[in-house]
């Protein structure tokens, strides 16, 4: 391995850091380059065309939308926006949509699920099943 491979490679290394510590910018930071629209911030991450845009709603990512030269998308569906906040809101809705739709789908836990599960995800309804719950002994032997 010559000497000269080791440049270039130790270069290269240095140029990935550096876009991955631009694309990783939150929006908070003073070298982000951040575009304000009604309800969300757009965080530009790379891209010449499409330029891509982390979208975050209060201080949550929610996605990524892509600025094309005609038009912008969302990757979530087909749709040509005309604007910016369009593809935000378009995402927004669909992630509101997958949401309702995967918990309205889900049956609850059942009480030993939920005797598996850290003491820290479960909610105030859990908590309350927990409370009541009485196990079954007839599969308890003494010891």
């Amino acid at each position: 391995m010559s000497q000269n491979m080791i440049t270039t490679f130790s270069l290269q290394q240095t140029q990935l850091e550096e876009s991955l510590d631009k694309i990783l910018l939150p929006p908070t930071d003073p070298n982000a380059e951040v575009t304000e629209i009604p309800g969300y911030k757009l965080v530009y991450v790379n891209g010449g065309c499409p330029r891509n845009y982390r979208v975050y709603k209060a201080d949550s990512m929610i996605g990524v939308i892509f600025q094309h030269l005609t038009h912008w998308s969302n990757g979530v569906d087909s749709l040509r926006y005309a604007e910016s906040v369009d593809a935000a809101v378009g995402l927004d809705k669909f992630l509101t949509v997958a949401r309702v739709s995967r918990t309205a789908t889900e049956q609850p836990h059942t009480e030993e699920q939920l005797l598996d599960q850290e003491f820290d995800v479960l909610t105030s309804d859990e908590w309350e099943r927990l409370k009541r719950y009485v196990p079954e002994t007839r599969d308890l032997v003494p010891a």
